[in-house]
């Protein structure tokens, strides 16, 4: 469900369904059936992103995801069935693009698209290619984004010695810099960092290129890669797309890979720091202080100039709220229609014991949905607690089970 919003709400930003496919890792054609739906859903461009509610996903999920048992499209195993052919073809050195016109001849018409993912995925297709210099983005377009191990620090606080890692923000544009130190890579650290580069950019850039790190990319992979569903959502109520490099291609994000180095041994190198908040405030005063105003040995210009002059106009409001971070699970609904999320139980409708719904749970709700389908609302509940909504139950249990005696004596009554 979370991809199905971020396919909207990319669409809502004014982006073609190419630009769309390209930063939600969704072949277009997919786009283009989603939004088409949408929009006879009832979903406006100029309406912005409020619109994307629970009931308007799930009948655009209910028209446009038909049933899948083996959790692959039929244009997947349509092409599985001709694994060995096309095996053999890649043996002998045909091109992708030829051997999808093979098919086509064969009378197995998928988009090329698909072909590809299939080769990458099941046939390990893909070869190195000499790289060439890539152009600059447009002003506030895109950062990237990495860690870094720094050094150890003391903490005068407990005394502990703790390794330091640098979460490290560069703009494409600018090079203009800001650097996060933290004690852990967490999700909730690395958007702390986040956070804290909003206001010292003042603003939100528009695209972010992160490394794999776990708390953003669950599932690296060249062409498809896995967010993190908690970091996706923070990104749309933010306003950015998230574009993560390939894995162990420091080539994909060069200036912060460049970055790292310099940090260390410019900024962290031969300083002793009384803890972590000292070390962050420096980080600060340094990136605007001294990186930024250094001539870059690239652009031959100060970066924290270019920044304030070409991009900072450019880049997004600056957040104002504090945001929830949600944490998403996949419990399974046991025998008593009930699941357990972070050691409280909570009622779930409908006929679905043994299965494993998604459930999203914040400071204040837990949200429960089967296939894309908000299906219940509970208030979040203490460990050890259970919050169960007699709706839930078949009525000949639900007495029972919430221990009616008004309902039970009345049922007594009615048998003498």
């Amino acid at each position: 469900m979370i991809e199905i919003v971020e396919m909207l709400r990319l669409w809502l930003q004014g982006l073609g369904l190419r630009e769309v496919a390209r930063l939600s890792g969704t072949d277009r054609k997919t786009v283009r059936r989603y939004v088409d739906r949408a929009r006879a859903c009832g979903l406006d461009r100029d309406g912005g992103d409020s619109q994307l509610t629970d009931e308007l996903l799930a009948a655009v999920i209910a028209e446009v995801r038909p049933h899948r048992p083996t959790g692959k499209s039929l244009a997947w195993e349509t092409i599985a069935a001709e694994h060995e052919q096309i095996k053999a073809w890649l043996k002998d050195g045909l091109t992708l693009t030829k051997i999808h016109t093979l098919l086509g001849r064969r009378g197995v018409v998928v988009s090329y698209r698909t072909l590809h993912r299939y080769a990458t995925t099941e046939l390990g297709f893909g070869r190195r290619q000499a790289t060439v210099p890539v152009a600059d983005c447009e002003p506030g377009a895109e950062v990237q984004v990495d860690f870094g191990r720094l050094g150890l620090l003391i903490d005068a606080g407990d005394g502990r010695r703790r390794v330091v890692h640098g979460l490290i923000f560069t703009a494409v544009y600018s090079r203009h810099m800001f650097v996060w130190p933290t004690y852990r890579q967490t999700l909730n650290d690395v958007i702390a960092g986040f956070e804290a580069a909003w206001v010292f950019f003042g603003g939100v850039f528009a695209v972010v290129i992160p490394d794999n790190m776990k708390a953003i990319v669950t599932t690296a992979h060249a062409t498809e890669p896995r967010l993190n569903d908690a970091f996706r959502e923070y990104a749309q109520a933010r306003g950015f797309a998230v574009d993560p490099t390939r894995v162990r291609s420091p080539k994909d994000k060069p200036r912060v890979e460049r970055m790292v180095q310099y940090v260390r041994s410019n900024f962290y190198a031969g300083e002793h720091f009384r803890d972590l908040g000292d070390c962050r405030e420096r980080a600060r005063l340094w990136c605007a202080q001294t990186a930024g105003l250094r001539i870059h040995g690239t652009t031959r210009l100060r970066p924290a100039e270019v920044f304030a002059a070409e991009e900072l106009p450019a880049l997004g409001p600056v957040p104002e709220d504090v945001f929830d971070i949600p944490v998403w699970t996949h419990p399974k609904v046991a025998s008593d229609r009930h699941v357990q999320i972070a050691k409280a139980l909570y009622s779930v409708p409908g006929e679905l014991v043994g299965k494993r719904i998604e459930a999203r749970t914040d400071a204040h709700a837990v949200k429960l949905y089967w296939r894309g389908e908000l299906i219940k609302v509970h208030p979040v509940m203490a460990p050890g607690r259970r919050h169960t909504d007699p709706a839930d139950l078949p009525a000949h249990v639900s007495v029972y089970a919430m221990r009616d005696i008004n309902a039970l004596q009345r049922k007594a009554a009615a048998h003498g």
